[in-house]
């Protein structure tokens, strides 16, 4: 879509400024309690990417941790428990704001009426036994529908496990917590809190709440990100994108021979101080990285995680994480937490061309790979 204004010209580095800035990379302790610093985290990313690859720590509590230095493990159990988040489907499995519940009915609805296809099978007669139990028992996981051996009743386990994530996805069901890492699922209603909002958003509604959520984090965007891996949306958000534009609420800026939307609020982030020399070990599904076209365009970091890559065709390791510093992502370290030794092993480490003041650098990463082998549970770094 053409943008429907002259946009004023900002730099690389200052782009860059206003994306780490909206980002809040570095990060920092945060205010008040450590676990309302993890919320105000939360609420302001919008959501925090769900992953099961513990090398290191799982990204939900990396990412987390990056903003607030206080984080602990134990604060996402304890939001999903006071009811201020909840777990549902960003672009992928994530946590989300409570306050923000109202915004997955769109995704919900589409999938209960079949607008929108589930990657599930659906079975009327599995989902009803499914919902009935959990009806009438309480909070079940998975496991609880194993009965002799393979099947339940009439029906096997695999056809019970999909429709609970269906019941899930269609927003019958919701994540009253986790149980060594495994759903624990029940009722909506018994799960939401009293005071949530949860009246359906008009398409529009809808799609002003995007934007300037993903705009309020991100700060630059262009029209694809928006939309980004959602299904059905674009048209909405192209059309309210339109209207933002012309009614003040969205400004455009040039980076390059790009265009972007912004806040106009956020240009003022371009006169606040970026702390260059606090260096951080990105999560390969940290909030800033995820879209990774932006990290070519505006960071000049061409990133590929290459767990999912046979390992003879790996270049720069099985779970690389990107390490940000001096406003840049400068370089690219494959870890890995030997918690029973207590031994942060560092698998290999990779600059990028552009890194240039390499001593600077090193005695930095040396003091964050000292907290982040901490935060790993480990006590000592060792490169091999």
């Amino acid at each position: 879509m053409a943008l429907t204004q002259s946009p004023e010209k900002i730099s690389i580095p200052q782009a860059r400024k206003l994306v780490l800035h909206s980002q809040r990379l570095p990060g920092s302790a945060g205010r008040g309690p450590s676990s309302v610093a993890t919320l105000n985290a939360l609420e302001h990313l919008g959501y925090i990417q769900i992953d099961t690859i513990s090398v290191v720590e799982r990204a939900h509590h990396h990412t987390l941790w990056n903003r607030n230095s206080r984080y602990q493990n134990g604060h996402i159990d304890e939001l999903i428990a006071d009811k201020t988040a909840f777990e549902y489907w960003s672009h992928a499995a994530a946590y989300l704001p409570m306050r923000d519940y109202r915004f997955s009915l769109p995704r919900k609805r589409a999938i209960k009426s079949g607008a929108q296809d589930h990657w599930f099978q659906r079975d009327p007669k599995v989902i009803r036994y499914v919902y009935d139990r959990i009806k009438s028992e309480g909070p079940l996981m998975a496991k609880d529908f194993e009965h002799s051996g393979k099947r339940v009743g009439e029906w096997e386990v695999k056809p019970a496990k999909k429709a609970l994530e269906t019941l899930y996805m269609q927003g019958d069901l919701m994540i009253c917590r986790r149980q060594n890492f495994h759903k624990v699922y029940d009722l909506t209603e018994r799960v939401l809190p009293g005071n949530v909002q949860d009246t359906f958003p008009s398409e529009d509604e809808h799609a002003r709440f995007m934007i300037r959520q993903y705009l309020t984090c991100n700060g630059l965007a262009q029209t694809g990100d928006f939309s980004y891996l959602l299904k059905g949306v674009k048209p909405a958000i192209v059309r309210a994108l339109q209207q933002m534009v012309g009614d003040g609420e969205l400004t455009t800026v040039r980076v390059g021979e790009a265009s972007y939307y912004t806040l106009p609020e956020s240009l003022a982030l371009l006169g606040k101080p970026l702390s260059r020399r606090k260096l951080k070990i990105l999560s390969p599904f940290d909030n800033l990285l995820i879209q990774r076209h932006r990290m070519r365009d505006l960071f000049n970091f061409d990133y590929q995680i290459e767990c999912y890559v046979p390992a003879a065709k790996r270049k720069y390791g099985y779970f690389c994480l990107p390490i940000l510093w001096d406003s840049q992502l400068v370089a690219r370290l494959d870890g890995k937490a030997d918690r029973k030794s207590g031994i942060l092993k560092i698998l290999s480490l990779h600059h990028e061309p552009s890194l240039k003041k390499v001593d600077e650098f090193r005695n930095d990463l040396e003091i964050a790979l000292a907290d982040f082998a901490r935060f790993n549970g480990c006590d000592v770094v060792e490169f091999l």
